[in-house]
């Protein structure tokens, strides 16, 4: 019989759940986990000193993600990904939130205009070197507001499976020194330009928004033999 979710305490296994996968991929992202891991579920349960159950949440949240996949008589391992295929996923990905932004220059209510310009803010408060998750939250709301604006439902759900895929590498391009602070500044240029329905010039700035951020993540990945370990084993 499977288990069924955890209500009660209300949010308490799906909280634990999401801190496991958080941990799990920043240790793919930054090659603490390799691709071809084996993630056997009692050693992760002991080693976090949880029950099975988070792990077994989490381990599906990241296979969902495509960061984990599951291999006969192995079970679940570390799903391996070069560096060539980590910059052409970029690459989609900056033409999927492009698309999103143009259409949704064109496409948001003043009602949606308003939250995304209350997401932008909340992308400023958290932006702290210090507290990069913070910071990552604040953005993930920003970028599904675009997508919502675009209102292509279709399109958001293709924009969103790529980027939860790339979650964990988009997360780390973030350590980079000034990063942070640049990419608000991205972001501030993106809700101008849609705050103006200039859907060329939104679209552009969500272009290279994406752009940057595949281009600070393959600089890292190259200075970090770590992260060269992550994205090189298959």
């Amino acid at each position: 019989m499977q288990d069924k979710p955890a209500t009660a305490p209300r949010g308490r296994k799906p909280r634990l759940a999401d801190r496991l996968r958080c941990q799990l991929e920043e240790e793919i992202a930054t090659g603490q986990l390799a691709g071809g891991t084996r993630l056997d579920e009692a050693g992760l349960a002991k080693r976090f000193g949880v029950s099975r159950t988070p792990v077994r949440e989490a381990l599906s949240s990241l296979a969902s993600a495509g960061l984990v996949e599951t291999r006969p008589r192995q079970g679940a391992v570390v799903a391996g990904l070069s560096l060539s295929d980590l910059i052409q996923m970029f690459e989609v990905m900056a033409e999927l939130e492009a698309l999103c932004t143009r259409l949704a220059a064109r496409r948001m209510t003043e009602a949606e205009r308003t939250q995304l310009e209350q997401t932008l803010q909340a992308c400023i408060d958290a932006a702290d070197p210090a507290r990069p998750n913070d910071y990552y939250d604040a953005n993930l709301a920003f970028h599904e507001a675009i997508y919502a604006g675009s209102h292509n439902a279709y399109l958001a759900e293709q924009t969103r499976q790529l980027r939860n895929r790339l979650q964990p590498y988009r997360r780390t391009q973030l350590a980079g020194l000034g990063r942070i602070e640049t990419s608000c500044r991205e972001h501030a240029e993106i809700v101008d330009a849609i705050r103006q329905a200039d859907a060329i010039s939104a679209e552009g700035a969500m272009r290279r928004h994406v752009t940057i951020q595949a281009d600070t993540f393959a600089e890292l990945a190259a200075h970090s033999p770590e992260q060269r370990t992550a994205v090189d084993s298959a």
